[in-house]
């Protein structure tokens, strides 16, 4: 049964997927938000792994540098209006609420619009929310790659008279561990404090195992 575009946004909507709301699909995702968002909320398949990108300075890299550290990792794009710098503001609040042990954390951003995230953009953007946000972009293969292995949803979206596009993207803040391990996810809308409670644990563990 084909789905039409206006129950595929209800669908996005209902889901509590972030975007703002597009008046063309012009790009069809392989996997659709249902699909994706049923494996995050039940873990069917393995979630974090190997990115490799380029951050806000134009250094490359890798999962593997914030070993040792709790990751706080969020996919979106600078152009989003409302969820994406809603949720950025939360994770820079919890990095704060934290005090010295904040340091233990690193916040991360991924963009899902690298066309237009560029990382002097995002040197210019992550700030906004926290001077210790690292902000990666990469090509599209890179970017397909990182959100394939964090099951991340996203798909372009043209407006109807081609001047402009947004991006529907999945809304998670993944937690990953001191190993790059998946520990789970905030969903959209999280307060800063429910971040605190949840890893603040994590990281009296690790101090003092």
């Amino acid at each position: 049964m084909r789905v039409t575009h206006r129950r595929a946004l209800a669908t996005l909507m209902a889901l509590g997927l972030g975007a703002v709301v597009p008046t063309a699909v012009v790009q069809s995702a392989e996997r659709t938000a249902a699909e994706l968002m049923d494996t995050v909320m039940w873990s069917r398949e393995p979630i974090g792994g190997r990115f490799a990108l380029t951050d806000q300075n134009g250094v490359q890299r890798t999962d593997a540098d914030f070993r040792g550290k709790l990751m706080l990792v969020y996919f979106g794009f600078t152009y989003c209006p409302d969820v994406c710098p809603t949720d950025l503001q939360q994770m820079g609040l919890a990095v704060d609420q934290l005090g010295n042990v904040g340091e233990l954390v690193q916040p991360i951003f991924i963009t899902v619009d690298p066309e237009r995230d560029t990382p002097e953009h995002l040197k210019d953007y992550m700030p906004l929310f926290h001077q210790r946000f690292i902000g990666l972009s990469g090509d599209a293969g890179a970017t397909k790659e990182a959100a394939r292995v964090y099951q991340v949803y996203y798909e372009r979206v043209e407006r109807r008279d081609l001047s402009d596009y947004t991006i529907d993207h999945s809304a998670f803040i993944y937690l990953m561990d001191r190993d790059g391990q998946y520990r789970g996810f905030f969903p959209p809308g999280t307060p800063a404090d429910r971040i605190v409670d949840v890893i603040r644990p994590l990281i009296e563990s690790a101090r003092h195992p």
